[in-house]
């Protein structure tokens, strides 16, 4: 059992509980400098993800439009590079 729980938690349960409590306070003393929440972090992340689904779509055509660009010299260049290595 505590071999599966060393290798689950990557170290052993004292050293992983240590690390969590340094890690932690470090990230602590960070939000506090920055003034920062942990409901802050939620709204940042619910507004991230409604952004992203508002222009997830107009960045969907952007996307395929520089595919169709890239695809117009790359495709071209590989059936070149195709054709001159079988040759030899």
């Amino acid at each position: 059992m505590s071999d599966r729980l060393t290798r689950f938690l990557g170290d052993t349960p004292g050293r992983t509980v240590l690390k969590l409590l340094v890690a932690s306070f470090v990230v602590g003393v960070v939000m506090a400098a920055f003034n920062w929440y942990p409901q802050d972090v939620l709204y940042w992340i619910r507004d991230f993800l409604i952004n992203l689904w508002e222009t997830g779509f107009a960045a969907l055509g952007r996307f395929g439009s520089y595919l169709v660009l890239g695809a117009a010299i790359v495709i071209p260049a590989f059936i070149v590079i195709r054709l001159l290595s079988l040759r030899r």
